[in-house]
């Protein structure tokens, strides 16, 4: 343990990397999950098409293929991001797609009298949703969304592989230095089961919010 309790400031610092990166990633792809969502359900059938084939498209492609894909094919292109943001939009981008179907499957969910109703008092489709249908919804979506997150958050270890200074990467070197693969990354694993943790507890904790205020 010498070699855990001698680097606590260094693998702290990894941990809140992966803390940064799981959280700017999460809301990107609640941000760009929400519009594919409603590309979906829309009655417009060319952003029906766009949004089927977004999610068809990063639920078939391997993370690392994809950030291997940016980081080193968009500079041949004249873009050039750093690593940390390379990740958190690959991160956002792939986690958009799971976003998505959570939040159709939570409109769907939702009874097709209250739209029919919200239209028939006048209400435009985007005042419908905005009003009507998502806050509805949203009650369902909560375990969906908290499981996309604690995937995210576990994805997120895939930084290191094009040298983002995270977690798994600070365990690596560590592990390089001093040959202690399993007390490191021991470590690192508890760390991410917290994360895990205190994800699924936050969705529990708001599940019961929402179902006090109906």
């Amino acid at each position: 343990m010498d070699v855990v309790t001698g680097h606590v400031g260094y693998i702290l610092g990894g941990f809140l990397v992966t803390v940064e990166l799981t959280l700017l990633g999460y809301v990107g792809a609640l941000l760009l999950g929400t519009v594919l969502a409603v590309f979906r359900v829309g009655p417009i059938t060319p952003l029906r098409i766009v949004g089927a084939a977004y999610v068809e498209f990063f639920r078939n492609i391997p993370l690392l293929t994809f950030l291997i894909l940016f980081v080193f094919g968009l500079p041949d292109v004249g873009l050039t991001f750093s690593l940390f943001l390379s990740s958190a939009v690959c991160l956002a981008m792939t986690g958009a797609a799971y976003v998505c179907e959570s939040v159709r499957s939570g409109i769907n969910a939702v009874p097709v009298g209250q739209a029919e109703a919200a239209r028939a008092i006048g209400l435009s489709f985007s005042k419908v949703l905005r009003l009507v249908v998502l806050p509805q919804a949203f009650r369902t979506m909560v375990p969906p969304l908290v499981n996309v997150f604690i995937g995210m958050a576990l994805g997120s270890s895939i930084a290191a592989a094009v040298g983002v200074a995270e977690l798994t990467n600070r365990t690596q070197q560590l592990n390089l230095e001093y040959a202690q693969a399993v007390v490191t990354f021991l470590v690192a694993g508890a760390f991410y089961v917290a994360m895990a943790f205190l994800g699924a507890g936050g969705g529990r904790w708001l599940e019961r919010r929402l179902g006090a205020r109906r």
